[in-house]
């Protein structure tokens, strides 16, 4: 099947000339998952980031160190699997002529990665989007959430924005990344399978004026709520003609999620200032009402989960599949009525499969679950006023010394990341750092940043801020991280502990708080391995999370969960 789909995309090389074309993950608007996903369907291959490179006679497929594994299992037979890192360098395409579709790259990612030693030719038509038609249903309209939950009015956040141009010396901003538009707007939609972004794009003069690019439908209850009028919302199909409408100046453009297609367009009219987007740092700092109902939502995320665990660690007959167990912790999750849908598809791994970063059950290659085994779990969910993502690694009987030691050197990172004085270590890289030494000592380590930055009630993986060995954004209060150090052996078993953490003030010192609730695996733990604050740590830890979640609990969950403390 995948030789016949690669076939017809190699028919078109002739066509236009080209000796290859790249298939990335993403869409037109930069978003890690997506209902058009050209690379799962070239390659197979399912994980959130990566590209396919066919050539007349060999495809190759790069990947980063968290796919390396996935990727040779999902795509192996067809691509030749490559590090992401080595597509810089590589000599492969030399003089060679790739075809590139220019609404999926930006400038930046055609300079870095394709402009060394090869031709690019840009195709304007999607040479997969000619043989196959992704299903593309009507999405219901965008929605507006309530000053109650996102603490802030859509206007005051377009007075930071506008502010922020005059200072820059900029007329306009060109948001091309749908996050942010939520962000500013306080919108959410349907647009995407694990968050409720709003797929579309947007104008925001220095005086204010704001112009939507979207499908007219999409806007139907902004109009009516009269958010927006008619005038602002623009046909994507229009955009062009809708450009030279305005009158001319400096454009802001995001160089991560701005299109080369649009690029170009912009460039005609305007005169184009490439940076970050500013949306994206003042979205990662959240007020106190964000704070406030990601508590709350981590809360009932809380129960959900930890009724699974018991459920799972007091199982009588034990015949359940990764699948029946990913689809029980759904069960869970959907008991409450402010639960909307995963924010991300769970990753439920036994033994082996633990150890592939990102590894998706799928109901023809399920596994049992075996009592001999360790089980990692990372999951999460929309709620209507938050977002949650928690690992955590379960065993069902007693595990070998060097498992427990492993697991609990993972620990001990995870907890050197939340008990950081961040009054010192003020970034991702100096924090990652400490997640790994205890690993290190032994000669370990993992193939993945220890955090990412989280979203509130958008995306799961949202920056700048990060916990990785690249990261130099400073911490804030106000920014939301997830905590996930762990160590896999192919083959073998996966650990991850994973909580989500924020940053804030108490008194004059800047400290990470847990926002996850849910038990930590204690018959993994070689406290032997652990300093009295560590121990002292996970008995707060639990006592907290007992005191928040036990009075939604029943009498045996109660019982059981009280055996943490």
């Amino acid at each position: 099947m995948i030789n016949e789909k690669i076939n017809k995309l190699r028919k078109q090389f002739k066509k236009y000339g080209i000796d290859g074309y790249v298939v990335p993950k993403n869409d037109e608007f930069f978003s890690e998952y997506t209902n058009k996903d050209r690379l799962k369907y070239i390659s197979n291959f399912t994980g959130s980031a990566g590209y396919a490179i066919i050539l007349k006679k060999k495809c190759y497929l790069f990947v980063d160190g968290r796919y390396s594994i996935q990727a040779k299992i999902e795509s192996g037979k067809n691509f030749k699997i490559i590090d992401y890192t080595k597509i810089i360098n590589t000599n492969i395409f030399k003089n060679l002529n790739l075809g590139i579709d220019p609404t999926l790259f930006t400038s930046k990612q055609i300079k870095n990665f394709f402009l060394k030693n090869n031709k690019i030719t840009f195709i304007e038509k999607n040479l997969i989007d000619n043989f196959f038609k992704f299903q593309d249903k009507k999405k219901p309209p965008f929605y507006s959430l309530d000053k109650k939950i996102t603490g802030e009015g859509h206007k005051k956040k377009i007075l930071k924005i506008t502010s922020y141009l005059k200072k820059s010396n900029c007329d306009y901003l060109f948001v091309t990344a749908p996050e942010n538009i939520s962000w500013l707007l306080n919108i959410r939609g349907y647009d995407n399978p694990t968050s409720p972004i709003t797929n579309s794009f947007l104008i925001i003069s220095k005086n204010r004026n704001i112009f939507l690019i979207v499908e007219k439908y999409k806007t139907t209850r902004l109009i009516n709520e009269k958010k927006l009028n008619k005038k602002q919302i623009i046909d994507p199909k229009k955009i062009s003609n809708f450009f030279n409408t305005l009158k001319s100046g400096n454009i802001l453009i995001d160089e991560k999620t701005c299109s080369l297609f649009l690029e170009k367009l912009l460039k005609k009219r305007f005169n184009v200032v490439k940076q970050e987007d500013p949306i994206y740092f003042l979205k990662a700092i959240k007020n106190n009402v964000e704070i406030n109902n990601m508590i709350k939502t981590h809360i009932i995320d809380g129960v959900a989960l930890t009724k699974f665990i018991y459920w799972l660690k007091n199982k009588t007959k034990f015949n359940i599949t990764e699948v029946d167990a990913q689809n029980k912790l759904e069960k869970f999750r959907k008991k409450n009525s402010k639960y909307l849908f995963p924010s991300f598809q769970t990753i439920a791994g036994s033994g082996k499969n633990g150890a592939i970063v990102h590894y998706r059950a799928k109901k023809n290659s399920t596994k049992l679950l075996k009592k001999n085994e360790i089980f990692l779990c990372d999951s999460g969910g929309q709620y209507k006023f938050g977002t949650t993502d928690v690992t955590r690694t379960i065993c069902f009987n007693n595990q070998n010394k060097k498992i427990k030691n492993i697991f609990t050197n993972v620990l001990k990172g995870h907890i050197a990341v939340v008990k950081t004085d961040l009054n010192k270590k003020k970034t991702g890289k100096l924090i990652d750092i400490e997640a790994r030494k205890f690993l290190k000592k032994d000669g370990l380590n993992y193939n993945h940043g220890t955090g990412h930055g989280v979203g509130f009630f958008l995306n799961v993986h949202e920056g700048p801020q990060a916990i990785s060995k690249q990261n130099s954004v400073k911490i804030q209060s106000g920014m939301i991280l997830s905590n996930e150090p762990g160590y896999y052996k192919q083959g073998k078993f996966g650990i991850r502990i994973e909580n989500l953490v924020y940053a804030c003030k108490v008194g004059r010192n800047l400290i990470f708080k847990n926002l996850t609730l849910a038990p930590i695996e204690k018959d993994l733990i070689n406290y032997n391995l652990l300093t009295k604050k560590e121990r002292d740590y996970i008995f707060d830890y639990h006592l907290e999370v007992y005191s928040k979640l036990s009075p939604y609990l029943n009498k045996k969950e109660k019982r059981w969960l009280a055996s943490f403390i």
